[in-house]
């Protein structure tokens, strides 16, 4: 696989060079403008640009190619496909113009167009090409060549499993589902790697031969239980007797699209996220119903923060589809990192009336709201969430630990500590929940011997954290353990150098070693770096201040707080 990813990144698509091409006067500036733009992965406005430049510059190579390039990314395959058409009549070798005029071949049935592009290798690229061919041959309804090319690309090293997959998926689509459960199963060809299509194809596959129960029992063994909706109701059909459709692969052109779609996965870890959008965008092109290609789409463009083009691309997925919830929370998470808090509340919020019996959903909504720091809201959301989950007996350490939050946030500390405990039975090392019941604890001057195991334990799990690294300083702080405190913090501090609570927190423990002159330089820091986004109940400007002015002991006195330890003074 490692050379299939090598290969694959080294075709890679995205072209325009880092130089400026040659170029007329009057298409410089818009040329430029795009390339900016580009470089945003803004795709529409690099389109729109590079449309004006083509106006003054309409027969350039490099700036058609470019062109095509934005319109595959921005998912207006049709308007790449003339553009790509105008490259290859002025020039030949564009990586991007021969997938565009490739994809266009596959959806409009023309394999014999497609194989010819095969052998004159202008199609994707050198082992891709082998699946491609493959596949095209069975569009002709030579299904003995289809066979030979898949057995052909099983021999290369690391592609066995990639090759038997698209093999089965071949079998299937013609009704021999025999051999292609054979091949699912590891009987034909020895243990085949199992991903989630490919477990789906395999129950369908064996549900086609009137095996249900193995079906069921495929699933099973696979995911457990707390399955999606979708799994869950194709187990559910499976349990009743329905014999299932095979609905992976129904055409040459869904197999090549789905060729599209896994060497997009499997390049995800490889190369960019723009890279890998050029295959899903052609996957939906070629197959406008595999949603888990428009779903990868919008995933990789909220990685590359164009949360606009993310929402409308989830929006695209059909209600009545499955995995309709999967998008709708996406869709949400969209909207809030684009800043549109409200619409994504009311997506999710519609999603729960629409889809309450899924505790995913309701648990999104809930995180949501907790981020919103509507913690009265968030806390009836997670009680849904966890009661489907403990009805289904699949409690999740998650969803008690995110509700001690809300509840901690909303001052009920007995509620919130019996979730975060229930949190650590679920999951007994876990060091964030760990970290925060112990720093609870801490501040609440409750159970500092137990605070402090929780929180090394925390530690020796992260010990890169600078948030549990602080939390480790402030309990031996409050223990009066200072000398030890100080190493703890100052390493906190090295490693979240422009938190305000770590600075401050670092300001105390200095200043109980008698270090005042470098605790006020810390004071100093950690108001430096209190925004308008810092939560007010984690840190107070004026408590800072005053410590300025009259000095930690001081305002201890003042609070009523049990006095520091003797101390040296500097020096």
């Amino acid at each position: 696989m490692k050379r299939l990813l090598s290969t694959l990144a080294a075709a890679a698509l995205l072209s325009g060079s880092l130089g400026l091409p040659a170029l007329s006067d009057e298409a410089a500036g818009a040329y430029l403008a795009a390339r900016q733009a580009r470089y945003e992965s803004d795709y529409a406005a690099a389109a729109e640009y590079l449309t004006q430049a083509l106006i003054k510059d309409p027969s350039n190579p490099e700036l058609l190619d470019f062109t095509a390039a934005a319109f595959v990314s921005l998912g207006r395959i049709d308007k790449a496909i003339p553009v790509a058409h105008r490259v290859e009549s002025i020039t030949a070798g564009s990586q991007i113009a021969n997938m565009t005029l490739v994809a266009e071949m596959v959806r409009e049935g023309d394999f014999d167009g497609v194989l010819q592009r095969v052998a004159d290798s202008s199609a994707i690229s050198p082992l891709a090409d082998g699946l491609l061919a493959a596949w095209a041959n069975l569009g002709k309804g030579d299904m003995t060549r289809a066979l030979e090319l898949f057995d052909a690309v099983m021999q290369e090293p690391g592609l066995t499993d990639f090759a038997a997959y698209h093999k089965a998926l071949a079998l299937a689509s013609v009704g021999d589902f025999e051999s292609a459960a054979a091949i699912y199963s590891g009987e034909a060809n020895g243990p085949v790697q199992t991903t989630r299509r490919g477990t789906i194809a395999w129950a369908e596959a064996l549900s086609q031969l009137e095996r249900n129960d193995d079906a069921v029992k495929v699933i099973d063994d696979t995911f457990g239980a707390g399955l999606d909706p979708e799994l869950a109701d194709l187990r559910a059909r499976l349990e009743a007797g329905e014999r299932l459709p095979f609905s992976i692969v129904r055409s040459p052109q869904d197999g090549v699209a789905e060729v599209l779609y896994s060497l997009g996965r499997a390049l995800l870890q490889e190369t960019s996220p723009e890279y890998v959008l050029i295959y899903t965008r052609f996957a939906e092109f070629i197959s406008p119903d595999h949603i888990d290609a428009q779903i990868m789409s919008a995933e990789l463009l909220e990685e590359l923060d164009r949360h606009e083009l993310a929402t409308e691309a989830y929006r695209r997925v059909p209600a009545d589809h499955p995995s309709f919830h999967v998008a709708e929370m996406g869709r949400a998470e969209a909207l809030r990192r684009s800043g549109k808090e409200d619409a994504a509340v009311e997506v999710l919020k519609q999603l729960s009336k629409s889809h309450g019996d899924q505790p995913v959903v309701l648990a999104a909504t809930a995180d949501l709201l907790r981020q919103l720091e509507r913690f009265d809201e968030a806390v009836s959301f997670y009680d849904r969430s966890i009661a489907l989950y403990e009805e289904q007996d699949s409690p999740r350490w998650y969803s008690y630990y995110t509700r001690a939050i809300a509840h901690e946030r909303l001052g009920n500390w007995p509620k919130a500590e019996a979730d975060f405990r229930r949190a650590l039975e679920l999951n007994p090392d876990q060091p964030e929940v760990l970290n925060y019941l112990g720093y609870s604890l801490v501040e609440k001057q409750q159970n500092l011997d137990e605070a402090l195991e929780m929180i090394e334990r925390a530690v020796a799990a992260r010990p890169e954290s600078g948030f549990i690294v602080d939390s480790l300083g402030w309990v031996l702080y409050r223990l009066g353990r200072y000398e030890e405190a100080v190493e703890h913090m100052e390493r906190a501090a090295s490693l979240m150098a422009v938190d305000p609570v770590v600075n401050d927190h670092l300001g105390d423990v200095l200043w109980a070693v008698g270090r005042k002159t470098e605790a006020r330089f810390q004071w100093k820091r950690a108001l430096s770096f209190i925004t308008e986004d810092t939560p007010e109940q984690d840190i107070s400007g004026d408590r800072i201040r005053r410590k300025l002015e009259v000095g930690l002991d001081v305002v201890l006195d003042e609070e009523g707080a049990p006095p520091l330890k003797v101390a040296k003074e500097d020096g």
